[in-house]
This record gives structure tokens, sequence and C-alpha cells, in this order.
């Protein structure tokens, strides 16, 4: 877990928001659990064993942390840019609400402010 994840958590504990599972298997949950057999049902359903850095999958919301963003890291280069995107595309397929973020945001107070408000929102829509 990175230092702006730690901080993240932190902030979200602080809050008292409700807690987020971390490294939350979605694609392997959709396809029948993290049991025997679970890379061969997420091959079968075109999904790789994604993975959000924090989740609240009754609420389907997501957060992930983007780093490297200042130095060419590998959510901002080509072949990494692109497999970030292909993992929102099928959770959002699911139906998940995916929240990016990066550490600025986190350092600032805005990304856990973004988190309350959606789960908020997410409740009252629910």
């Amino acid at each position: 877990m990175s230092k702006l994840e730690e901080a993240l958590a932190f902030q979200i504990r602080a809050l008292k928001l409700p807690e987020p599972e971390r490294e939350y298997r979605f694609a392997a949950i959709a396809t029948g659990g993290t049991g025997a057999g679970v890379r061969q049902r997420v091959k079968a359903a075109g999904l790789k064993d994604y993975r959000f850095d924090f989740a609240w999958p009754d609420l389907m919301i997501a957060c992930e942390c983007e780093g490297g963003a200042w130095i060419g890291g590998r959510h901002t280069r080509g072949e990494g840019f692109l497999a970030d995107l292909r993992k929102y595309e099928a959770a959002q397929r699911m139906g998940w609400t995916i929240y990016r973020t990066a550490g600025e945001l986190i350092k600032s107070g805005n990304a856990v402010s973004t988190i309350e408000t959606l789960i908020k929102y997410k409740r009252e829509v629910a």
C-alpha cells in the first residue's frame, strides 16, 4: 500500500465514512468469487483479476489512487494507461462508479470530500 493510499485511508477513518474494502477483486467477485477456478472464470468472462484500491461494494463505488503523474509512472504511459482504461471500462459496464484520484487531491482533502459526496449520493438514490 502506498503512502498516498495510507493517507486516504486515514482521512476516510477520520471522517467516520464507511470502511472500504482494500484491493477489492471486483472481477473475481463478479464471476463467482475468489475460490478455486477463479482464473478460468475471469478469463472466460474476458476479464483479468482486476482490483480496486478502495471499494464500497454495497454502493458500487470504487476509488483508484493514480500515482506517478509527474514522473511518467505506469498510469500515465501508453500500455499502463490503456490497461487502466480497460479495467475501468469493465467495471463501468458492471455498474460501478469509479473515482480516480491522485496525490495532490488526497493531500488537499479534496479526494476524501469527493468520496464522502459519492457515498451520500448513492445512499440517497438507493
